[in-house]
């Protein structure tokens, strides 16, 4: 790897088929700004293609649900980076070469293999235990949730974080649901009901405001461990992810001095 990696390595792990593409193209922008040498990385090494209904918005609903226009912008700028158009397998990941693992979600049931890698899932960890950055929006939760350390432990137990809540998809689905079906609820079990296991008793889920708003952004950080709701947190969530690679880089670089 060569380029802005000085500054800090990101790889941004994607579902094959759709992503969201809000969630997965303004932190790339964010990173790429920052100076960042971003990778991407699906299951089979093949380009990923986002989830349309999301990108272009459903009929009816298109006001409610789509990507807003910041996000389409930085959605077609994205898909016509080199970055985008190389990523790698989940086989060829390498934890030391990064200092950033992203999860984003989507609402489509065809994240699911993405989101029940359990190769995935261990990379995760790696990334997690070793110290180092791990952002997780929306649904991309589901793979620390889903994550087991060699002991059989959860992962999150005893962390702070949030995601894809309750009210926020149950809504969605509400609304949706008599003209797409199950697009807005890829399991049966809601994403809030998963991660509040996984925490534990010592662990805390945070909700943030009731109705969600991209005037009101809502992240939460414990330690190395980011997490956040939904598109709308997108910007706030990368700008913390982005504070917080800096600070490991500039860790790396004193303690090597």
């Amino acid at each position: 790897m060569s380029g802005g990696g000085k500054m800090g390595r990101v790889l941004i792990a994607i579902a094959d088929r759709g992503f969201d593409p809000t969630e997965v193209s303004v932190p790339w922008r964010i990173f790429t700004a920052a100076g960042f040498e971003v990778t991407f990385a699906t299951s089979s090494g093949r380009v990923g293609v986002c989830d349309t209904l999301t990108l272009m918005g459903p009929p009816i609903f298109a006001k409610i649900l789509a990507a807003q226009p910041d996000g389409v912008r930085s959605f077609h700028q994205m898909e016509a980076s080199p970055a985008f158009q190389s990523p790698i397998t989940f086989d060829d990941i390498v934890t030391e070469d990064y200092d950033a693992l992203l999860l984003p979600g989507g609402h489509a049931a065809e994240t699911r293999p993405y989101l029940e890698s359990t190769l995935l899932q261990q990379h995760a960890a790696a990334f997690l235990d070793s110290g180092r950055i791990v952002g997780a929006i929306c649904h991309g939760p589901l793979v620390l949730a889903r994550a087991q350390r060699p002991d059989g432990s959860s992962l999150l137990a005893g962390r702070t974080m949030t995601a894809l809540t309750w009210t926020m998809e149950m809504s969605a689905w509400a609304l949706t649901a008599w003209r797409l079906g199950t697009h807005y609820r890829i399991y049966p079990t809601p994403v809030q009901t998963e991660v509040v296991t996984a925490l534990g008793r010592a662990g805390r889920f945070e909700t943030g405001p009731l109705i969600p708003s991209y005037d009101r952004p809502f992240v939460v950080r414990d330690q190395n461990l980011i997490s956040a709701r939904w598109p709308g947190d997108a910007i706030a969530f990368s700008q913390s992810m982005v504070e917080a690679i800096k600070d490991r880089v500039t860790s790396k670089q004193l303690s090597a001095k």
